[in-house]
């Protein structure tokens, strides 16, 4: 799916982008809202209302499925909705969404609104009607599975409620209360919902975005039962406290099945469990940080092997790799120093530097030893586990000329961690550099 704004420009390279989809759809959109239309389009209601069937006409020309949105549709007046809704899917929109873009509605209004739509527009039954909502109030998904009662019947939400301002509908959210209460939300969705955990993980990995833990379905703390009451309800029969098990979502219990002896068969094992599908180099690259974690940690879990997996083998092909890494800090060394030993582009090279603290004289060592111009927008430490001796995961967040990546880094030594995680990134930049042929990134 493509989105462009109801230009013929933006709407033929959109076609032009999404051909080699196997189902490719078009999704153009425009303001509806009298304060849209006044102060952001600067237009008329009748030059929107025109407007709407040209760019989905043109749209439906080159595409056969075609979704328009009215850009701020919960605050639209209602007879100017229902018409442009009307006109869009007699042009050829077979999906129609209402968006919340402001996050301005509360449920039962929203859900009115759809309500409206469907008692009002003659041709209604000939689009599936979507919806769109910000979390500006909190209450996205609560919006969501309103207008869902009320007829709508596509949801657009995102993995970890990630989005614009305070984020979208959380797509986890809304796929468990639909599931959940078949009672009064008799609906399905194609989603596995067993992957949701992996899924959540992944997107705060990759985003650098953590989730907070008390987070509905993917916090840390959603399946968590602190208070005596409900542990002791929870263990005499889960369904006391729990609507859901935790298996549902993908979330087990993570046990300590591997440690500094177990071999390479069990590993295998594991990351199968886990699934990963690595080839044979990867899982050598995988067994050896294994059974090095495992001479410096005591109890190995699961999340112990995923950060190790994601940090050595789930990453571009390096041009540059830390071979050493020796900090002196503390109140007997000031400025704290770090002492670095790169492999760029197969050759080694050593410097030493200081810094206002560790992490800045360990990256200050970096850029002596590969002077470049990016920025960094964003450091930030999690441990994976618990305990003194847990892994830290790092993610560095670097930004060259507009363009922004984001490392990460996983070690038991949280510097060494995170000098693997800014030159992730700064690997990455340089992949990116050579696809595109963009300016050098070296000063």
């Amino acid at each position: 799916c493509g989105l462009a704004r109801a230009l013929a420009k933006d709407i033929e390279l959109c076609a032009e982008a999404i051909k080699p989809a196997r189902r490719g759809r078009i999704h153009t959109f425009l303001s509806t809202s009298p304060l849209h239309m006044k102060h952001k389009l600067q237009m008329e209601p009748e030059q929107v209302h025109e407007a709407v069937i040209k760019s989905v006409a043109l749209a439906r020309n080159l595409c056969d499925d075609v979704e328009w949105s009215a850009e701020d549709g919960s605050r639209t007046e209602h007879d100017f909705l229902c018409r442009c809704v009307e006109s869009a899917i007699d042009a050829g929109a077979g999906t129609v969404n209402i968006p919340d873009t402001v996050g301005y509605a509360i449920p039962n209004e929203y859900a009115d609104l759809i309500a409206m739509l469907f008692n009002r527009v003659p041709n209604i039954d000939k689009a599936v009607i979507s919806v769109h909502c910000h979390n500006d109030l909190g209450l996205a998904v609560a919006n969501s599975l309103a207008a869902v009662q009320a007829g709508a019947r596509q949801v657009e939400c995102t993995i970890n409620g990630l989005g614009e301002r305070a984020g979208n509908a959380a797509l986890e959210e809304v796929v468990m209360a639909l599931r959940t209460r078949q009672d009064l939300m008799p609906f399905q969705t194609a989603i596995k919902t067993e992957h949701i955990t992996k899924a959540s993980r992944l997107v705060a990995g990759v985003t650098g975005f953590n989730v907070q833990p008390n987070k509905a379905i993917v916090g840390a703390n959603a399946f968590a039962h602190e208070a005596g009451i409900h542990q002791d309800g929870v263990l005499k029969y889960a369904a006391t406290y729990e609507i859901m098990t935790p298996e549902s979502v993908g979330l087990r219990e993570s046990k300590l099945v591997l440690g500094k002896h177990s071999g390479r068969h069990a590993f295998i094992e594991k990351l199968k469990d886990l699934g990963y599908s690595l080839d044979e180099t990867e899982v050598n690259d995988a067994f050896k940080r294994f059974k090095d974690l495992a001479d410096k940690k005591k109890d190995i879990f699961d999340d112990d092997i995923v950060a190790l997996v994601d940090d050595e083998v789930v990453r571009v092909n390096d041009h540059i790799r830390m071979i050493s890494l020796e900090i002196m800090c503390g109140t007997k060394h000031r400025p704290p120093k770090a002492e670095l030993e790169l492999r760029i582009n197969g050759a080694l090279k050593a410097c030493s530097a200081t810094g206002g603290g560790p992490v800045d004289a360990a990256f200050n060592c970096v850029k002596k030893l590969f002077p470049h111009e990016a920025a960094l927008r964003l450091y930030q430490v999690h441990a994976v586990t618990e305990g003194t001796d847990a892994q830290a995961v790092v993610t560095v967040r670097l930004e060259n000329d507009n363009e922004s990546v984001n490392g990460q880094g996983a070690d038991t030594d949280t510097m060494v961690a995170s000098v693997k995680a800014y030159l992730n990134a700064l690997n990455k930049l340089l992949a990116n550099q050579e696809k595109s042929s963009a300016k050098a990134l070296s000063a």
